[in-house]
C-alpha cells in the first residue's frame, strides 16, 4: 500500500455496512451497490490461477496492479457479507 491511501486490501466494512443496511431498510440499492462491488472484484481482483488479490492503486482503473495478498478476512468476511447480502435474509436469524 502507498502511503496515499489509495490501495484496496478486500476489507469487509463496506460490504458488512451494505448488508446491514438493506437488512434494516430493505432498499434494493443496497443490493446493487454491493453488486457492483462484487462485479469489481471479480473483474479486478480475481487471480488467474486462483484466488484474489488486493489492488495497489485503486484510482488506477485496472487497480494499479495486485500486491500479491489474499488475507483471510476477505474469504472469512467480505465474501460472507456478500452472501448474506444477495441471500433472500434467512440465512441468518437476526431479529
Amino acid at each position: 500500500p502507498n502511503g496515499g491511501g489509495s490501495h484496496n486490501l478486500l476489507r469487509p466494512e463496506t460490504v458488512e455496512s451494505l448488508f446491514v443496511l438493506w437488512w434494516v431498510t430493505g432498499d434494493e440499492k443496497y443490493r446493487d451497490w454491493g453488486w457492483h462491488i462484487f462485479v469489481a472484484f471479480e473483474r479486478l481482483c480475481r487471480l488467474q490461477d486462483g484466488g484474489y488479490s488486493g489492488l495497489k492503486d485503486v484510482t488506477d482503473r485496472h487497480g494499479g496492479g495486485h500486491n500479491g495478498k489474499m488475507e483471510s478476512f476477505f474469504l472469512a468476511e467480505t465474501l460472507k457479507y456478500l452472501w448474506l447480502l444477495f441471500g433472500d435474509g434467512t440465512e441468518v436469524p437476526l431479529d
